[in-house]
């Protein structure tokens, strides 16, 4: 995710849905949100908990910036209308089969004029990926579907958001993966991926321009991912459409 495109201020109220790891809501703890990182992994948010309390320890955080874990299912938002100004939905919406609904809480819980950062596997790459692996996407708790980018702004435009602008990420992921749906999604020891996940962690931790290069390169053509920005509109479209009539 783009943080110039998706820009965080501190005291914002900032919804990580389906935070995972939690890789984005430490930033955004990092950047000054009162942060809520949600998820229906108690196992995870206890390790994500742990590391925002690892976080005020160092001082990571400035003056004022909050962090919290929510347990909870994403059919089922369990806080009020128009709490949040900003959301992240990062790889999350290719595990829900009623996408629909989940996009529907998205809009509920966001403030009027708030923004939404959603990311889904990009078509290609994650095409080859399911050419390559049946248990790629057969796991339990897996992908259930292959978005193209047309698809999912279609579904959240159809919810109630306006697109804002996208763009690819991750095109170094990408042959990670193939080469893990090839030799085996769950052979990290085989030499091929475990080369290469040496190579990611190293480019991750060093940021050498060169792989930066690479990956900005990569990223139109294999970028793993795709973001695309969203707004809840101020005025409903039916209330807009009704007042032009």
């Amino acid at each position: 995710m783009d943080f110039d495109r998706f820009r965080i201020s501190p005291g914002e109220r900032v919804l990580d849905m389906g935070c995972g790891a939690g890789r984005h809501a430490f930033e955004l703890y990092r950047r000054g949100a009162h942060v809520v990182a949600f998820d229906r992994d108690e196992k995870e948010l206890a390790a994500v908990a742990t590391m925002f309390g690892a976080m005020e320890l160092e001082g990571e955080p400035p003056a004022g910036a909050s962090a919290r874990t929510v347990t909870g299912d994403a059919l089922g938002l369990p806080f009020p209308d128009d709490s949040f100004d900003k959301i992240v939905a990062a790889e999350v919406l290719e595990h829900i089969p009623d996408d629909m609904s989940a996009m529907a809480e998205l809009l509920r819980v966001l403030k009027p004029g708030g923004r939404l950062a959603v990311t889904v596997p990009s078509w290609l790459p994650e095409r080859i990926c399911w050419a390559l692996s049946e248990d790629y996407h057969t796991a339990p708790g897996g992908h259930v579907r292959i978005y193209t980018r047309a698809e999912l702004e279609a579904k959240l435009k159809a919810t109630g958001f306006e697109v804002g602008g996208h763009h690819h990420a991750h095109g170094l992921h990408a042959p990670y993966w193939w080469i893990k749906c090839a030799v085996g999604v769950d052979n990290d020891s085989h030499p091929a991926a475990s080369a290469y996940h040496r190579l990611l962690v190293w480019d991750i931790m060093k940021r050498p321009l060169a792989t930066r290069l690479a990956d900005r390169v990569l990223n139109p053509v294999i970028g793993k991912s795709v973001v695309v920005y969203f707004t809840k509109p101020d005025v409903p479209v039916r209330e807009r459409a009704h007042a032009a009539a």
